[in-house]
C-alpha cells in the first residue's frame, strides 16, 4: 500500500462521485434544496429565533449521511457484485489501500457538500455562533457512524436490496434525524426511537456547536457508540465478493 497509489484513487472514486447524477442528486441537489426551501419558507415553527440556525446544522448532518452511508454504500455494493472490489484487492492499492481510499473520498466529497452548504447558508444569512472545530469533529464522528452502516449492507447484502435499504433508511432518518423538521413535532413514540437513532444526535451535536451552546454528552455518547459499532460489524460482515 502506498501514499501515491492511495492518492491516485482517491482522484479516481471521487470523479466517479462527482459523475454520477442520482449520487450528486443525493449528496448536494437534496440537502441544498431543503436548505434553499425551507430557509426562504416558514411552514414550521423551529424553536429558534433564526431558521437558519435550525436549519444548516441539519443539513450538514444530511449531508454526512447522503455520502458516507447512501453514496458509499450503494457504490461499493455494486462493485462487490461486478467483482471489482475483489480485483482492486489484488493490486499493489491491496485490500487496507482500498478502504482508505474510499473513506478519505467520502471525506473529500463531504468537505465540498460543506462548503457550498455553508456558502448558501450565509448567502441566505446564516451566520454561526462558533464551534466550527467541535462542528467538523461531530462531523467526523458521524462520518465514521455512517460509513458503517454503509459498508455494513454493502458488504453483507446483494447490490439490490443494498440501493434499497439504503435509500429507504435515508428517507426514514430524514424524517426521524430532526435535519428539516423538528423532531418534537412529531408523536411521542417517533421522539423516542429517533433518539437512538445515529441521525437525530448528529443534527442535534452540530446544531448545539454552532450556535455556541456546546456539545450534548448524551448524544454525542449515542453518536459515538454507532461510530465504535457499525464499523465493526462492518469489518466483520463483510464479503469482497457476492
Amino acid at each position: 500500500m502506498s501514499l501515491r497509489g492511495i492518492g491516485a484513487q482517491i482522484e479516481i472514486e471521487t470523479k466517479l462521485t462527482l459523475r454520477r447524477g442520482e449520487t450528486l442528486l443525493v449528496t448536494l441537489g437534496i440537502p441544498v434544496g431543503i436548505l434553499v426551501f425551507f430557509g426562504n419558507v416558514d411552514l414550521v415553527d423551529t424553536g429558534y429565533r433564526d431558521p437558519l440556525d435550525f436549519l444548516v446544522p441539519g443539513v450538514l448532518a444530511l449531508a454526512v449521511m447522503s455520502t458516507a452511508m447512501v453514496a458509499l454504500g450503494i457504490a461499493t455494493g455494486f462493485e462487490r457484485r461486478y467483482g471489482v472490489l475483489k480485483r482492486l484487492g489484488t493490486t499493489p492499492l491491496g485490500r487496507s489501500g482500498l478502504l482508505a481510499a474510499k473513506t478519505l473520498t467520502v471525506v473529500t466529497v463531504e468537505i465540498i457538500q460543506a462548503v457550498i452548504i455553508v456558502v448558501a447558508g450565509v448567502v441566505l444569512g446564516w451566520s454561526p455562533a462558533g464551534g466550527i472545530a467541535e462542528a467538523a469533529l461531530v462531523m467526523v464522528i458521524g462520518t465514521i457512524a455512517f460509513a458503517g452502516l454503509g459498508l455494513l449492507m454493502a458488504g453483507s447484502l446483494r447490490a439490490e436490496a443494498t440501493l434499497a435499504i439504503a435509500n429507504g433508511a435515508y428517507l426514514l432518518l430524514l424524517v426521524l434525524g430532526g435535519m428539516a423538521y423538528p423532531l418534537d413535532k412529531l408523536p411521542a413514540a417517533l421522539q423516542d426511537l429517533a433518539q437512538v437513532l445515529p441521525a437525530a444526535p448528529l443534527a442535534e451535536c452540530l446544531r448545539s456547536t454552532l450556535t455556541g451552546s456546546g456539545i450534548p454528552g448524551s448524544r454525542l455518547s449515542i453518536l459515538i457508540a454507532w461510530a465504535v459499532v457499525t464499523p465493526l460489524l462492518a469489518a466483520w460482515k463483510f464479503r469482497w465478493e457476492e
